[in-house]
């Protein structure tokens, strides 16, 4: 089945999360980027802000009307106050982020050239790097339908691969609570190279996994298609796989849905693929059908594409319902139109519903 504006009953009743609180759990670091883009042998002056996957969804669910907490440690310092403030700040429950006076907030550098921005981290022996299993039988945890992981956690040390693994040990129907695991490949932090085997045992252990086609091609076989991807992770309820700015499929038991991308202007491509996870997980907790959650990926990731930083303003709730509600012929349309004045979230380009 590819992308149409209804589904049969069967698709709209198939597996979802349970509504109720997400937790997203990962490491949120201090950002620094030469301001304007430049080289950083070069740059006269940085600009400061904060990055983090696991912070990215949850904002952006925060955004889109989900009761989330972000779950991670920062350090005692004043770069951990500055992120605890900008993720509070999208309105997402950070009371339960620990500071850690014995080891650093984490810190990127952005490093821009003709050939893309190179990313250099200094996140080793930082304070979420500290996190471990114990989390899973605290608060936020025990009361959350869904938990956000993504691949760059196990990478970072240890004990928070334990914790990845622990949380994903349980079978599925004996969880108390739904997993969503992006894959979110990082290859500067898995210099052991042991990157393909790991995230593809924990991905194939979560009930809905995002990775990107090229990225699962270059994880576990360049020739790797749709159907050889569901053969290697045949267990998630739900298996999403985004194929750059072309399209996403949803791969469920109710059938494949396959949603072309919204086409716009691309300011800055970093955190699109957290927007669209926060969009699509949104989705579903909302009772949407496939589609329309798959469509709600596509606009958050918009949302993410059109500013530099990671976290950019959704349109309306008006322009949304309008954007889900188009017939399929409409939204292929939309999709196919690139205009930095006349884009996805225009006023004239979306109808009223």
């Amino acid at each position: 089945m590819t992308g149409t504006g209804t589904e049969p009953a069967c698709t709209r009743n198939q597996w979802r999360p349970s509504k109720g609180p997400v937790v997203c759990i990962g490491e949120t670091m201090a950002a620094l980027a030469p301001d304007p883009p430049e080289p950083l042998e070069g740059a006269g002056q940085l600009s400061l802000s904060v990055a983090g996957a696991e912070s990215n969804v949850a904002m952006y669910l925060a955004d889109h009307g989900i009761p989330v907490a972000w779950l991670s440690a920062l350090g005692d310092d004043a770069l951990g106050r500055r992120v605890r403030t900008a993720v509070s700040a999208a309105e997402v429950d950070v009371s339960y982020v620990r500071t850690d006076a014995h080891h650093p907030t984490g810190l990127l550098i952005k490093n821009p050239g003709p050939a893309g921005t190179r990313v250099h981290y200094y996140r080793a022996g930082s304070a979420a790097s500290t996190l471990g299993p114990e989390l899973l039988d605290q608060e936020p945890v025990r009361s959350a339908a869904l938990l956000h992981f993504t691949g760059i956690t196990p990478a970072l040390s240890p004990s928070c691969r334990a914790l990845v693994t622990r949380a994903l040990t349980a079978p599925a129907d004996a969880r108390p609570h739904a997993v969503s695991f992006d894959v979110n490949h990082r290859p500067a932090l898995w210099p052991d190279g042991d990157a393909a085997p790991v995230l593809r045992r924990l991905a194939d252990r979560a009930d809905i996994v995002f990775v990107g086609l090229d990225e699962a091609q270059g994880l576990w076989g360049k020739d790797l298609t749709l159907t050889g991807l569901r053969r290697l992770l045949p267990r998630p309820r739900i298996l999403v796989v985004k194929d750059g700015a072309r399209a996403a499929t949803a791969l469920t038991g109710g059938g494949v849905h396959t949603v072309p991308a919204l086409r716009t202007t691309v300011v800055e491509p970093v955190g699109a693929g957290d927007a669209f996870a926060a969009g699509f997980l949104a989705g579903l907790l909302r009772g949407l059908t496939t589609t329309q959650a798959l469509r709600l990926g596509h606009i958050t990731a918009v949302s993410a594409l059109q500013v530099t930083a990671d976290h950019g303003p959704l349109p309306d709730a008006e322009q949304i319902g309008g954007l889900l509600a188009l017939p399929p012929p409409e939204w292929e349309a939309l999709a196919g139109a690139v205009s930095a004045g006349n884009g996805p979230f225009s006023r004239r380009s979306v109808p009223r519903p």
